[in-house]
């Protein structure tokens, strides 16, 4: 798939082209905001809150210019607005309108990354769902095991709808390379 088709199809809610997206640039905005905050956990979060906002704004995308340099004006607003939050949190409370705000996207067919995790058995998968941080962990459980929507799972994390939507993608794909680490 070409950049540009992949843009094209997430902007029809495309759930391959989301991943696609996310698979192919999760990395490069992942080692810019870990260059800028030196902390792996704040750089996934902020990470994570990039693809959540870029995915919910990708119609907004102007395709004169560059997916990753768009991703990366994102992280690094997100980051400042983070700041920004930190230094007038004790002055005033921090509104998140945002979070309010929802794309939708469709998954109707397994990724490759589904078919992986259910090809195995659910012993060594419960062994491999260990290995992955422990907000991976609950992700997984909370969808998979306990089968609660992406609202659900919003309200029980209390987070933003698009970023567990981001995590779940991030989670799914880390088990699928756990998995197949060890059927190499």
């Amino acid at each position: 798939m070409e950049i540009e088709e992949a843009i094209s199809r997430a902007k029809k809610n495309d759930q391959k082209a989301f991943n696609y997206l996310l698979d192919l640039y999760w990395d490069a905005v992942y080692g810019f905001q870990l260059k800028r905050v030196q902390n792996e956990n704040d750089a996934e979060d902020i990470t994570i809150q990039t693809f959540s906002k870029a995915f919910d704004r990708i119609a907004t995308f102007d395709e004169n210019y560059k997916f990753k340099t768009w991703l990366i004006t994102i992280s690094k607003n997100i980051h400042i607005d983070l700041l920004r939050k930190e230094k007038n949190s004790i002055k005033h409370a921090i509104s998140k309108d945002d979070d309010t705000k929802a794309f939708q996207v469709l998954d109707e067919s397994p990724s490759v990354e589904d078919k992986l995790i259910t090809e195995q058995n659910l012993a060594k998968l419960l062994r491999d769902i260990k290995k992955l941080k422990p907000h991976y962990q609950t992700i997984i459980n909370l969808r998979y095991f306990q089968e609660l929507s992406y609202k659900e799972i919003s309200k029980e994390l209390n987070e933003p709808i698009n970023n567990v939507k981001v995590k779940l993608l991030r989670a799914k794909k880390l088990l699928a390379e756990v998995i197949k680490t060890q059927n190499d």
